[in-house]
């Protein structure tokens, strides 16, 4: 799979084969948790783009592949499913390394939630139609209609290095389920997870279904955006470069997914139970270090709860422990990168000027076995106004905005006052009262007494500026498909084709 002279060197995946770059070069891969090199991957180039796509082109157009039968691909995907289950120590192991997720979180959710995916897939797969017939119209005349869903093609998977594998699957699992083949590109500091998944799929798939070309988005990311030849785009990542992303897909009019970013407010009612609100609320906006895009970065809280609330989140978040997140005790890993650090600092910084008050956190932190590590502080700020630049701007870190609010159409009133509009939560014991409130919330996704619970069976997506489309459920399959009618006249005598009159009006139909 790879080659290994201390350091691993990954090549490129294309046509179920590793090959190196056209140029020979190759970037660094880093740990986040200690900043040691972990992998050198090939850079891609443009022509390494088109290879891939020729190589996804030409399996798309073998029809044992794009026309094969739903119970046979539902076998498939099953067979995907048990690679990733009997490979999950290896993927959560470079998964970890490489993004600084938690092993545990990696290994005791990720792993199981992508092997669901594909198994979820394999029976929606089974019962989805793809060929929906008709009734029979009055008008203009007998006839058999029926409507065909058909894979797109060759679809390109940009995905980001939060969740490298889970988002992965969430492209690759509806993509493959619709008879169509794929160009990855992973983000450039965590490319190697998907690298070896792509590999143990290609195992079950014919070559050129599957393939990744690494690097940077300048080079490769547009070359696939632009590329005649690629049918779909499904990116994740920042709502800037879906903008651009949109922007450079229109000169082609590529079919586009968008799963974007967010601010997602989190609401406590009156009546919440804080002895789970509190940790849910925590465990909202700080797994994996608050690198969640659907994280509720936004704590609205009523005005007589204020103090008691802020006063039990600081102490439980003082339990959380920050280490190795290979270490089974660590609680929080890493931020991706020293850049990454450097952005979400400055944020902390900005909160400051604009009249917050920082209760908790705030800092660098400091792990011991780890100094080279790119940690911070699980912060929380109190006296935040909705309007600030920390409660709008999506910060990607370890960062709690808390909201006062005294009335109910008030605190609705702020949370949808974003660009964003992916997830949203409520706490209360009363359901009905939280099924009033998420009716008027602007989100893709609400959830009620919990927080980050997506379901592969559901539609996952967001509202406004998070997004066009919908990843996991049913609905993602409707992305990988193009809809063809199909009309079959059932009417043999010309002269009974009464419309063709609109057009012939001097002539005899009756001859």
């Amino acid at each position: 799979m790879s080659v290994q002279v201390g350091i691993r060197t990954f090549p490129l995946f294309i046509n179920g084969k590793w090959e190196f770059s056209s140029n020979k070069e190759t970037f660094d891969v880093k740990n986040p948790a200690t900043g040691d090199i972990v992998a050198r991957v090939s850079k891609g180039t443009k022509e390494d783009v088109d290879r891939a796509v020729k190589a996804a082109q030409l399996a798309f157009k073998n029809e044992n592949w794009r026309d094969m039968h739903p119970k046979e691909r539902a076998k498939i995907l099953n067979a995907i499913a048990h690679q990733i289950v009997t490979h999950a120590e290896e993927l959560a192991y470079l998964e970890s390394v490489s993004s600084g997720g938690t092993i545990r979180r990696i290994a005791q959710s990720d792993i199981l939630q992508m092997a669901d995916l594909f198994q979820t897939m394999a029976k929606i797969v089974v019962e989805y139609p793809f060929s929906e017939t008709l009734p029979v119209p009055p008008f203009p005349g007998p006839a058999h209609n029926f409507v065909w869903r058909e894979p797109i093609g060759v679809c390109a998977a940009i995905t980001p290095w939060n969740l490298p594998l889970v988002i992965a699957t969430w492209k690759i699992a509806p993509a493959l389920a619709t008879g169509n083949t794929l160009v990855m590109k992973p983000a450039s500091y965590t490319p190697i997870s998907t690298l070896r998944l792509a590999e143990l799929i290609s195992q079950v798939v014919p070559p050129g279904v599957i393939n990744v070309v690494t690097g940077s988005g300048g080079d490769v990311g547009e070359a696939l955006i632009n590329h005649p030849d690629v049918d779909k785009i499904a990116f994740t990542g920042s709502t800037e470069v879906g903008r651009h992303i949109m922007s450079q897909a229109a000169v082609t009019v590529k079919n586009t997914t968008l799963e974007l970013g967010g601010k997602s407010p989190n609401i406590l009612l009156d009546d919440a139970d804080l002895s789970i609100a509190l940790p849910g609320s925590l465990f909202g906006v700080f797994l994996h270090a608050g690198q969640l895009c659907e994280s509720g970065t936004r704590l609205f809280v009523p005005d007589h709860l204020h103090d008691q609330v802020v006063e039990g989140l600081v102490d439980l978040t003082k339990t959380l422990k920050l280490g190795n997140p290979l270490d089974m005790t660590t609680d929080i890993g890493p931020v991706i990168s020293n850049s990454q650090r450097d952005t979400i600092m400055s944020y902390i910084e900005t909160g400051k000027q604009e009249g917050a008050t920082l209760v908790c956190g705030g800092e660098l932190a400091t792990v011991p076995g780890c100094e080279g590590g790119y940690f911070i502080q699980p912060t929380i700020f109190t006296n935040v106004k909705n309007s600030m630049k920390i409660a709008q701007e999506e910060i990607f870190g370890p960062v709690l905005s808390v909201i006062r609010y005294s009335e109910l159409d008030e605190v609705i009133e702020m949370a949808n006052d974003s660009i964003y509009g992916l997830a949203a939560g409520v706490w209360t014991r009363d359901v009905n009262k939280a099924y009033a409130v998420v009716r008027k919330l602007q989100a893709g996704v609400v959830w009620i007494n919990d927080w980050h619970m997506l379901r592969n069976d559901a539609p996952f997506g967001g509202y406004k500026q998070s997004g066009i489309g919908r990843e996991m459920g049913k609905h993602s399959l409707d992305s990988y498909t193009q809809l063809k009618h199909v009309h079959t006249s059932l009417v043999p005598e010309l002269h009974k084709r009464t419309y063709y009159q609109i057009l012939f009006s001097n002539t005899d139909m009756n001859q």
